[in-house]
């Protein structure tokens, strides 16, 4: 049975969670990371080393999605995560989930540009893990991640602007990529098509959707929601006075964003 992979941003946004269509080789990663740390739809891409100044934000960050098996039954799946950005572009990103029977758990993840850090933190262990955050990287982020008309491998790629409209309540430009997969590409009988819809706010540029539909793998749909134009609580971004701070040499990415690596939470 086919699995769908649903990782944390943040993961999570983002939302990934990095933004790009469902790969013409056949795997899973279509479904993987989609936006920068602040909206997880969780990719670590570009913007997750760029930080967006002066466009403050909370949020929740919702991922949603569904498989259809050959026997007509569905695998469901949903998570969501809390989105917080100061005007200074540190983000924070947290998550309660529960495995079994065990008391619920909460993932924090900070991501501080200003000090040039992240952190992990363990709200039940009073500990958190510290990395340094790699340089930032320049130019804008392509959330469409193809050029209208073009080649990706085995995939032909074409892209549509879908203009302007509000979405979730913020002005948001949309793009649709459909990749078509040649017959016999990857074995398929058929030409594959998967389509990838991506709305990114004009204000607060990180995406405030993103719907992938697969054929192989589903529908999955990303997006903040409850969104708050205003500065959250300064305490949100720095790390409890009371916390066992450990440092960690390199960067991992978690959570949706640069920063020491960790488990993540069972799905």
């Amino acid at each position: 049975m086919k699995k769908v992979l649903i990782l944390a941003s943040a993961g999570l946004c983002s939302i990934a969670l990095i933004a790009q269509t469902p790969p013409p080789d056949g795997g899973h990663r279509g479904f993987g990371r989609e936006f920068g740390p602040d909206f997880g739809m969780r990719g670590a891409a570009p913007a997750s080393r760029t930080p967006v100044t002066g466009a403050p934000y909370s949020a929740i960050e919702t991922v949603q999605s569904q498989e259809t098996l050959n026997d007509g039954n569905k695998i469901l799946g949903q998570q969501q995560t809390k989105v917080f950005r100061d005007r200074d572009g540190r983000v924070r990103r947290e998550r309660t989930f529960t495995h079994g029977s065990a008391a619920p758990q909460t993932m924090v993840s900070i991501f501080d540009p200003v000090a040039g850090s992240s952190y992990v933190l363990d709200p039940a262990k009073s500990s958190a893990v510290k990395a340094e955050l790699p340089p930032a990287r320049t130019g804008q982020m392509n959330w469409s991640n193809h050029a209208s008309g073009s080649r990706k491998g085995n995939a032909q790629t074409q892209t549509e602007n879908l203009g302007t409209q509000s979405v979730n309540g913020v002005p948001a430009t949309g793009t649709r990529v459909t990749m078509t997969i040649a017959a016999g590409a990857i074995g398929n009988v058929q030409p594959i098509q998967t389509v990838r819809e991506t709305w990114i706010s004009t204000d607060l540029k990180v995406p405030v959707m993103i719907k992938t539909t697969d054929p192989r793998f589903g529908t999955r749909v990303v997006q903040l929601t409850n969104i708050v134009q205003s500065d959250p609580d300064p305490s949100l971004f720095q790390v409890p006075s009371n916390y066992t701070v450990t440092t960690r040499s390199g960067g991992g990415r978690e959570m949706g964003g640069p920063g020491p690596r960790m488990r993540r939470p069972p799905q």
